[in-house]
């Protein structure tokens, strides 16, 4: 029997960061290529609402935070004002350069890119808003996230804002309600309050950044007190509510009831898959609360069907959804050597200041997967470089197999954090033992060094027989 004919060797819905590199992937190994994407801007999340802009507001306010304490280090300088407009221009200036240059490589002929939305019609072939019907031999979905539903009924009617919202602000709130303890929360939290905005962040967990050890929770929200923020966790939110003009939250707290108001709430809870709009059910792909379930190939339980990236997780994280996209078109191309996804070395990096940065396990991780380590931290407060920048808030920390030695986590808080991690992501690359690190060089003085100190400590308790 002949094979069935179609329009396309591969269709990648979603042309953000992962379905791009899976088209890529796919026009360079010869297999014919179409990208679907019918957002109304072209290029993904992370360079239009995700780490690029966020990034470079978060930049901004650390200038202006280090130039409003220029007199730690005996500088005078006079007082410091902004102009928000001015942040906020060069911050799209930036992000139009970036996306116009994913523009021009997604119209740039090694694929078919269709200007449209997709919804299956079955497992071979989809609608495209545009009233063209499209086939493929296989399918890679990468439609990205979208902002959570909001956690209280009553904020649709009063109004809030989301993450997506913050980037495009050209008016400072006075103050404003931070609703979560997560990456995207604390981020702009921080933010806000940099550029003079009375921020209160209502965290459900009982510490911030609940995906982290509880002693990068506590730094985070001493930091975040000393500058000024008033910091709730371990609460239970009841209801939201206006009044005399403002917006505000009832939440409790141990046992007590508590209200607190500002002039807008930020929802910063969270981002969910946006497949609704794809027909999965008609593909016979399956999903977990929107979120579609892939196996560790990329291959949803169509098996002509991949997805990578926000929609399918489990890691939100741009160079995650590169992998997953191309993986997925390694094993649509050579299904008898299938790759797998490995995240022995996933890290994680939170860009406050100080960054919180995390790669492979942490000790939370290792007690829930019942892994034996042994631990040894550092802290910046006691380290030469990191006082000479006044930058003293956190530690390093690194987890390591009792019997070998061998290197299977490693976390930073501190300066320069999300840039220090990448030493151990490199020694974990090489599954380099403690003590290797503890023997390995360092210039003096850096604030690469510190990872010395915690390798020593760990070396000297692992005697490798």
């Amino acid at each position: 029997m002949s094979e069935a004919k179609y329009d396309f060797d591969v269709i990648v819905i979603g042309g953000g960061s992962g379905g791009y590199a899976a088209a890529r992937t796919a026009a360079s190994k010869g297999l014919q290529t179409a990208v679907i994407d019918g957002a109304e801007e072209l290029s993904g999340l992370c360079i239009l609402r995700g780490c690029m802009p966020s990034k470079a507001l978060l930049y901004a306010a650390e200038v202006k935070h280090l130039a409003e304490h220029g007199a730690t280090w005996g500088l005078r300088i006079p007082e410091v004002s902004f102009d928000f407009a001015a942040v906020m221009a060069r911050k799209a200036a930036m992000i139009k350069d970036f996306a116009d240059y994913r523009v021009k490589q997604l119209n740039d002929g090694r694929f078919k890119l269709f200007r449209a939305c997709a919804q299956f019609v079955d497992a071979h072939t989809i609608a495209l808003s545009d009233g063209q019907q499209l086939t493929a031999k296989n399918f890679i979905i990468s439609t990205g996230s979208v902002v959570s539903p909001p956690p209280l009924p009553e904020m649709q009617s009063i109004g809030y804002l989301t993450s997506d919202d913050i980037l495009t602000l050209q008016k400072l709130p006075k103050s404003v309600i931070v609703l979560g303890g997560g990456a995207i929360a604390v981020e702009l939290a921080q933010f806000l309050a940099r550029f003079d905005v009375k921020v209160t962040i209502i965290q459900r967990s009982a510490h911030l950044m609940s995906a982290c050890d509880v002693d990068a929770g506590e730094v985070i929200e001493t930091v975040f007190k000393k500058e000024g923020m008033t910091v709730y966790a371990g609460t239970k939110l009841k209801v939201a509510f206006m009044q005399d003009g403002q917006k505000g939250i009832e939440f409790e707290q141990d046992g007590k009831t508590i209200r607190v108001q500002a002039q807008e709430i930020l929802h910063a809870l969270g981002r969910t898959a946006n497949t609704g709009s794809l027909a999965l059910d008609k593909a016979g792909v399956n999903t977990e609360k929107g979120r579609i379930i892939t196996d560790a190939q990329q291959r949803t339980s169509a098996p002509h069907i991949f997805a990578a990236g926000d929609c399918c997780g489990p890691h939100e994280i741009v160079h995650i959804a590169i992998q997953q996209g191309e993986i997925a078109v390694h094993n649509i191309v050579s299904p008898k050597h299938p790759r797998t996804m490995d995240y022995r070395l996933l890290i994680s990096i939170i860009f406050t200041d100080p960054q919180v940065a995390n790669v492979g396990l942490t000790e939370k991780e290792a007690k829930k997967q019942n892994i034996p380590y042994l631990t040894a931290s550092y802290p910046f407060a006691d380290h030469g470089k990191s006082m000479i920048m006044e930058a003293m808030h956190g530690f390093v920390k690194l987890l390591a197999d009792p019997k070998t030695g061998e290197i299977i986590g490693g976390s930073c808080v501190g300066p320069s954090g999300g840039e220090l991690i990448h030493e151990i992501v490199a020694a974990m690359a090489k599954r380099m033992t403690v003590h290797e690190l503890a023997a390995m060089p360092h210039y003096h003085p850096t604030l690469a060094e510190i990872w010395t100190y915690p390798a020593e400590e760990l070396a000297d308790q692992i005697v490798i027989r």
